[in-house]
């Protein structure tokens, strides 16, 4: 089924799923999870009612109880998952992907993500199998938990926030259920109604074209800094006070103030592979910090700040992970612990620019995608020339190639979820940028 990926299970409802699949999907999920209970959120998308009501009717077809959390955030269901001690869950959501599409991201016991390599592919072959409906049948259970998790959120919340001129664009997403009962009607808040239509501009912040309100509200407001937030409230960005949009990775250095209170204690922090190589160096300024490099995508992150017991990590894509939050991912814990930072950067009278302008020490390319059949060999062709032209100082390989070099690196990588090959390029000024850049450029336009 075209709808089974990397880290979920995803696409355009009635083309690459139905609800045929999806109570398929939920008659076969408690074998596949070995439990009799499983908890379902789902988000305002149009076709998510009639998603649960498919993919409920199989888990009690099967004779499982449905423990239904209405509608949620995706990092909602992450909290009640583990506190509740779920051995499943299923969030129905397609994050940040247009209107038409949908889906389910299935974690299990502690919030672990199930990706297609931890059980997906199983599960992906189990609903090809006969449905014998089960006696007795499990039941729905209501399990609205909406104020025990804003009662944790609101834990993260210091009274200096209010000092802050903030501008949030919900995106008509999930953020929306909770981000004004926490920081109350002083923000200036864009698109906050819940609707799945998404009428003001796709929920994904990382296209340009859905972050111009905001970065055009910020500046109208004279805000201290922008929040947007993507459908399912798993991801947060930021825009400065002149309405420039901070690169997500550089964040994670962000966050790294309120983490560090001394210089001592020995933290370990997570970081993608493709982050910039400002993050690790600002943040060993700081404290005592073990910079630790993994694969992208929660399926790989999550797992990894748990093995490492680290503090905090996070991704270029905007994902930020907490130990405090079971090692999962939480758009509004992110943004309510960056804004108590910049409270304090404000009192020093230090704007969020000039704080991310003392981060951001190199050129970046940003992440550019190339639409190619032959993504093996054109990364391997990348790898070769540089290799041989040039002597690594690093070279990491387990989630595509990133060489490093004395004055600039590079990141080349297969999309997991997408037709396209990944590039990212940084250096320590532009023309060296520019020059590697095209070089990589002609080396890939052989494979097109």
């Amino acid at each position: 089924m075209t709808a089974f990926h990397a880290y979920d299970i995803r696409g355009i409802y009635n083309v690459d799923f139905n609800k045929e699949d999806a109570y398929r999907i939920g008659f076969f999920l408690p074998k596949l999870m070995n439990t009799s209970k499983i908890l379902i959120g789902r988000d305002v998308r149009i076709s998510s009612p009639e998603i649960y009501e498919a993919l409920s009717s199989g888990i009690m077809d099967a004779g499982a109880n449905v423990y239904n959390a209405g509608l949620t955030t995706t990092p909602m269901v992450y909290f009640l998952t583990a506190k509740y001690d779920f051995e499943a869950s299923v969030m129905i959501t397609a994050s940040h992907n247009g209107k038409e599409y949908n889906g389910m991201k299935v974690s299990g016991p502690n919030a672990t993500p199930i990706g297609y390599a931890k059980g997906l592919n199983k599960l992906e072959e189990m609903i090809k199998g006969e449905v014998i409906i089960t006696e007795p049948k499990g039941v729905e259970i209501d399990f609205d938990k909406h104020d025990v998790y804003e009662d944790f959120l609101k834990t993260y919340f210091e009274e200096k926030i209010n000092s802050l001129n903030i501008t949030i664009d919900t995106s008509n997403g999930m953020a929306a259920l909770f981000v004004e009962n926490i920081l109350g009607s002083k923000p200036n808040y864009l698109f906050k109604e819940l609707d799945g239509s998404f009428p003001n501009h796709e929920a994904n912040p990382l296209d340009p074209k859905n972050i111009v309100d905001i970065q055009k509200a910020v500046v109208e407001n004279n805000s201290d800094i922008g929040v947007i937030f993507d459908g399912d409230a798993d991801r947060v960005m930021f825009i400065d006070e002149k309405g420039n949009f901070i690169s997500p990775d550089l964040m994670i250095a962000v966050i790294g103030h309120y983490f560090i209170k001394n210089k001592e204690e020995s933290i370990d922090v997570l970081q993608d592979i493709r982050s910039s190589k400002a993050v690790e160096e600002y943040l060993v300024k700081q404290g005592n910090i073990n910079m630790n490099t993994w694969k992208v995508g929660r399926a790989f992150a999550s797992v990894k700040l748990h093995e490492l017991d680290a503090l905090w990590g996070g991704e270029l894509a905007g994902h930020y992970y907490f130990k405090d939050f079971y090692y999962s991912d939480s758009g509004i814990l992110a943004m309510l612990i960056i804004l108590n930072v910049i409270a304090d950067f404000k009192q020093k009278n230090i704007k969020v620019s000039e704080l991310i302008a003392s981060i951001k020490t190199y050129a970046n390319s940003g992440e550019i995608n190339f639409k190619i059949a032959q993504k093996q060999e054109a990364m391997e062709a990348v790898r070769k020339h540089f290799s041989e032209t040039e002597s690594p100082t690093r070279f990491l390989d387990f989630d595509g190639y990133r060489l490093e070099f004395p004055d600039w690196w590079f990141n080349i990588r297969p999309s997991n979820t997408e037709p396209y090959l990944r590039l990212i390029v940084e250096a320590k000024t532009d023309s060296i940028l520019d020059t590697k850049l095209n070089i990589i450029k002609n080396i890939i336009s052989d494979f097109s």
